[in-house]
């Protein structure tokens, strides 16, 4: 069983896949607090789920790209058989996590998708070990407060040739870094990283859930 705070279909809003059709498995439950999360509301509540509900509920929809999300959905003791599932099935399947906890048990084949914490969250990256298991397929976000945050960023890019190995994402914390500014520090820095803007919050609005 895995608890589960919403099951819907969108547009996928972030990474390299932005603008694509996407339905989405939110979970319910994190163990961080960062300061600008946008979805709160999946840290208690939702209800439980068996794996073939799940795999029901999103085989009613033509999409083929599924999204596991949360909350933090690694917390979920049955997602690496839940994914499984899902690509048994022939869905393609991303994981958005905050890396803060193992991504060895997923499956190959799953899309990993690591939100680093950086220090303008309240709830910094201490362990990036994890880092060092990113493979090809996988991306790397980082979602940036102020310029500090930006070159805390590039500075850990850089140290350990991440942008030689996965996708880099680059978004600013909503409302507090202007887009422009990011594109003119991503400009400045000379990486090859994607501005990663949530593009669902551009169509509904920034409180719109199930979106």
């Amino acid at each position: 069983m895995l608890r589960v705070a919403e099951v819907f279909r969108s547009i996928q809003g972030e990474t390299s896949r932005a603008g694509l059709p996407c339905s989405f498995v939110r979970f319910t439950g994190c163990n961080l607090r960062c300061r600008y999360c946008d979805t709160a509301y999946a840290f208690e509540g939702g209800r439980w789920m068996t794996r073939e509900e799940i795999v029901g509920r999103l085989r009613r929809w033509p999409t083929r790209l599924v999204t596991l999300t949360g909350g933090e959905p690694l917390l979920q003791k049955e997602l690496p058989e839940l994914a499984q599932d899902l690509l048994d099935d022939g869905f393609t399947v991303t994981v958005e996590t905050h890396g803060q906890l193992p991504l060895g048990g997923l499956p190959p084949g799953v899309i990993r998708i690591v939100d680093v914490k950086t220090p303008g969250s309240g709830e910094p990256a201490i362990d990036l070990s994890i880092l060092r298991e990113l493979t090809v397929g996988d991306e790397l976000k980082f979602v940036v407060c102020s310029r500090e945050d930006f070159d805390w960023s590039v500075d850990l890019v850089r140290r350990e040739g991440l942008d030689r190995r996965v996708p880099l994402l680059f978004a600013p914390a909503f409302g507090e870094v202007e887009p422009k500014d990011l594109a003119d520090w991503l400009l400045e820095s000379g990486l090859s990283a994607r501005l990663n803007l949530q593009i669902h919050k551009v169509i509904w609005g920034p409180d719109a859930r199930g979106v």
